[in-house]
């Protein structure tokens, strides 16, 4: 082993910013000295396979220990390579033996082999069929600190010299591992930036639909009520309610007030996945993955670690891929499709779903242990025809945000109009309302909100009309179970007669007179499934 070898690769190493190709390099630099048989790397880190381990009755610590890192070198004897991280070696405990007692004081270790049984030499066999003469092992030290051990095992008997000049080697290493520790830092944090920039852009064309939470009913007070407790802890949230309501301002309001209020919130509509893509977009793919998988790609878990992971419609996963969901939500530990790294993250799950997931567990298509694991804390919102005295703050607040968007003047609202909403049924509760008002802006003219052209129907769940009834007018009426039977009755045969087809012309909302997006509101509501 020559000082210009040692220099070469001292050079080489220097514009290396991987860690993982860094130690490779070094170790292979080394290994290919002449007279060099193998060189290794450990590095000090948390411990991680301490049941298994073979040197686990010698250990005094299991916080801390030296992990194998790098290896090369090869046989004269045969065609063995020594590449691999695992076997006996893998792990040594700091202060036990040579190699952790190199890691535990920093003090380096020259041995030489006298042809006698040295304590040293743990197998004998090997080293006399290599031809094994010496051992030096060094301490990787930087600013003080022991980061790990750098070791060879040579050929030919070493001297105080080329101790010296793998003396120098090694702070040299220290160096290199520490700079590329910090460029791979910085990588991760850009990368992590650039992960929260696009999600957060996402989250911007898709922003609340209908603002802050607004409304003074008692139902909703009970809900608000319940967000601070709740929203101080890490505890999974369960937000129920029909399509519409706010699912989501309620798990925005629950991060506002968290501790990880200063990290990202991330929502997964899972609706939307295709279940071939469940994994990558949950917890991300590496370049070559799967065909389309042009570059690496962090997942949504990634993305909120340290934050907020949203799952809105977590009922429309399918059950096949629910499990693959619990493993992370139990270990906190996931894998990229395509990559055996096993990465951990600090995840609080609000999960929504507007449908009945109890029932979904009885009927065998949603896993009860990952229900249980969700449901920790679940919150209930009420739909808007039970707070019905919120529409007129509502359809205000609603009103302005609309004619901000469209950069017009807000129209007129007048209180007939607003009993008008209030006496109508909404389906579709908050987004509907919204849809409603911003249609009726874009049909007003001269100030004035034409609100009768937009509202698909003045009636309430009772067949209450519009208009105030006449002096002496029948006070028939039915129930609400009736009305919706009827009402789902209706709407099936209005799908029958248009041959299933729920939009466009001919279609079962041209036939009712009902705006699109309210009849497939309705449809949901109603539990209608279209073929």
């Amino acid at each position: 082993m020559y000082a210009d070898a040692l220099q070469s690769i001292s050079l080489a190493m220097a514009q290396v910013r991987s860690v993982d190709l860094l130690l490779a390099r070094i170790a292979q630099g080394l290994a290919a000295q002449p007279d060099v048989a193998l060189a290794r790397i450990w590095l000090i880190a948390p411990g991680d396979i301490c049941g298994t381990c073979p040197l686990r009755t010698e250990c005094p610590d299991t916080s801390r220990c030296l992990h194998l890192a790098a290896s090369a070198g090869s046989s004269r004897k045969s065609e063995e390579v020594w590449t691999g991280l695992g076997g006996a070696f893998r792990r040594f405990p700091l202060g036990i033996r040579k190699v952790g007692h190199v890691g535990a004081t920093g003090e380096p270790v020259l041995l030489q082999w006298t042809g006698k049984d040295e304590d040293w030499l743990v197998r004998r066999d090997w080293a006399v069929r290599e031809g094994i003469l010496s051992f030096a092992a060094q301490p990787l030290i930087f600013r003080g600190e022991v980061l790990g051990v750098l070791a060879v095992f040579s050929r030919r008997k070493l001297g105080r010299t080329e101790f010296s000049w793998l003396r120098t080697f090694a702070d040299h290493a220290a160096v290199a591992l520490t700079n590329a520790r910090a460029f791979e830092e910085v990588a991760r944090l850009r990368a992590q930036l650039e992960l929260e920039r696009d999600y957060l852009r996402e989250e911007v064309k898709d922003a609340l639909s209908f603002g802050e939470i607004v409304g003074r009913s008692e139902s909703l007070r009970r809900v608000l009520q319940q967000l601070q407790p709740v929203a101080e802890t890490s505890a999974s949230v369960l937000v129920l309610g029909e399509s519409g309501v706010g699912k989501e301002l309620i798990a925005r309001a629950l991060h506002d007030q968290s501790p990880r209020r200063d990290r990202p919130l991330i929502r997964v509509n899972c609706a939307s996945i295709p279940r071939e893509l469940f994994e990558s977009e949950f917890f991300g793919h590496v370049r070559g993955a799967f065909t389309g998988a042009l570059k690496d790609r962090a997942g949504r878990f990634q993305a909120a670690d340290g934050g907020t992971l949203f799952l809105d419609e977590v009922g429309e996963i399918p059950l096949e891929l629910q499990g693959k969901l619990l493993r992370v939500l139990q270990e906190g530990a996931f894998e990229r499709v395509g990559e055996d790294v096993t990465r951990r993250v600090d995840v609080r799950i609000v999960a929504a779903t507007n449908r009945d997931l109890k029932t979904e567990v009885a009927e065998g298509r949603f896993r009860e242990d990952l229900f249980y694991r969700l449901s920790v804390f679940p919150i209930e919102v009420p739909p808007l025809r039970d707070r019905l005295e919120d529409v007129p703050l509502l359809a205000q607040h609603l009103l302005g945000r609309v004619c901000a968007k469209l950069n017009l003047s807000p129209p007129r609202m007048t209180q007939a109009q607003v009993q008008a909403l209030q006496r109508y049924d909404w389906p579709g509760n908050v987004r509907e309302l919204e849809n409603v008002l911003e249609r009726a802006v874009i049909l007003s003219r001269g100030g004035r909100l034409r609100l009768e052209l937009a509202l698909p129907d003045a009636r309430g769940p009772a067949g209450r009309d519009a208009r105030p009834r006449e002096s002496g007018a029948s006070s028939t009426f039915i129930t609400e179970k009736e009305w919706r039977r009827r009402e789902k009755e209706n709407l099936k045969a209005a799908l029958a007669a248009a041959g299933g087809k729920v939009y466009g012309p001919g279609g079962a909302a041209e036939l009712l007179g009902l705006a699109p997006t309210t009849l497939a509101s309705r449809l949901k509501a109603l539990g209608i499934k279209v073929r």
